[in-house]
């Protein structure tokens, strides 16, 4: 693999990962503050999702030798902090959809962006996830959507 290819690689995984690890660390902050057992539902079934796409990253990152980062602790606890205030005020489902509706889109963008930038002649099991992750967050904003 040229140095080039090996770098988007190595970023390309490093996306998915900080993706998937920061939607899961969304997910378990909200979920204590949900009080509907239907976005209850959906927040687990996501959950479920998220870890099944950072599992997917972690063993193609380790196929190639590549270790990847756990996302910044500092941007973790801030999140925290973040969801911790706004459902401290308003824990309506309608609030909790339109909090996952902006970070599902802020995941969009940022796959979108690492997809385009990806190499043509990338490795295609890196492309695929790729692919599905972003369907499957674009799948999630709609269903969020729908509780606004």
């Amino acid at each position: 693999m040229q140095n080039n290819d090996f770098k988007q690689t190595e970023e390309a995984l490093a996306e998915i990962y900080r993706n998937a690890q920061l939607a899961l660390q969304s997910i378990s902050n909200i979920l204590p503050e949900t009080e509907d057992g239907e976005l209850r539902a959906e927040l687990s079934a996501q959950h479920e999702a998220y870890e099944h796409f950072s599992a997917k990253a972690q063993m193609l990152a380790r196929d190639k030798g590549l270790e990847l980062k756990e996302p910044n602790p500092m941007k973790k606890a801030m999140m925290w902090g973040s969801i911790k205030m706004s459902t401290l005020t308003d824990n309506s489902r309608s609030h909790i959809a339109d909090m996952m509706v902006q970070g599902t889109v802020m995941g969009i963008t940022a796959l979108r962006t690492t997809a385009n930038d990806f190499a043509d002649n990338g490795d295609e099991n890196i492309k695929t996830l790729l692919k599905e992750m972003i369907e499957k967050e674009e799948e999630f904003e709609k269903k969020w959507k729908s509780y606004l």
